[in-house]
């Protein structure tokens, strides 16, 4: 396991734009569906289960194979909402920038989806699929949680502590991504229809 390599894939501070990504939370914040500690618990899980889910096979796809550009048509017919393939669309670009200032990547210049991108990056790192599924289980959970904290104001104590005990949920995750036989569409329609309110806001935080 490279395992230096995969934490700096996975830490919030590599240059990929992350940050301005909430994950659909700013949108369940506003609509009042996320209000503390309990309902960020239930988002995640739901939000893991889903998204994650679909991310981390995607990821892991993208690490073992050269055949990105089906994957990334395979994501995008699960990606139902325009504003989530934009947003998808630009957190891939911008880590597919920063994976080539460090690695050599066996993909020409083009738009990806994020998770594809995950992948894609990885394999140039030397990280096996079930890393790169990891990374992205990981991301699916920590981005929501480190906004949480700017929108709600949460404790970030209280918030990483829940984070930890997503740790499990978040192996499981990654281990069923690497096993599945055929690529899952999980759908998660609340983040797809948040997705596009968000969209049409003149004022807010997060990109997405």
């Amino acid at each position: 396991m490279g395992g230096t390599t995969l934490l700096l894939l996975a830490d919030g501070r590599f240059p990929a734009g992350g940050h301005a990504h909430s994950g659909g939370l700013e949108a369940a914040v506003t609509a009042g569906r996320v209000r503390d500690l309990a309902d960020l618990d239930a988002f995640l899980r739901g939000r893991l289960a889903t998204a994650g889910l679909v991310s981390a096979a995607f990821a892991a796809a993208a690490c073992r194979s050269a055949g990105v550009d089906e994957l990334d048509g395979e994501l995008d017919a699960r990606t139902p909402s325009p504003a989530l393939r934009k947003a998808s669309r630009a957190q891939g670009r911008a880590l597919l920038r920063a994976g080539r200032a460090l690695w050599t990547l066996a993909t020409a210049e083009r738009e990806l989806h994020h998770p594809v991108a995950l992948g894609v990056v990885a394999a140039a790192a030397g990280l096996t699929p079930g890393e790169a599924a990891l990374t992205a289980a990981y991301g699916a959970v920590t981005g929501p949680a480190s906004a949480a904290v700017r929108l709600l104001g949460l404790d970030p104590y209280a918030t990483h502590a829940l984070v930890a005990r997503l740790a499990p949920a978040c192996d499981a995750i990654a281990a069923r991504a690497t096993t599945v036989d055929h690529l899952p569409a999980c759908s998660a329609p609340l983040l797809d229809i948040g997705a596009e309110v968000h969209a049409t806001w003149e004022v807010r935080l997060f990109a997405s």
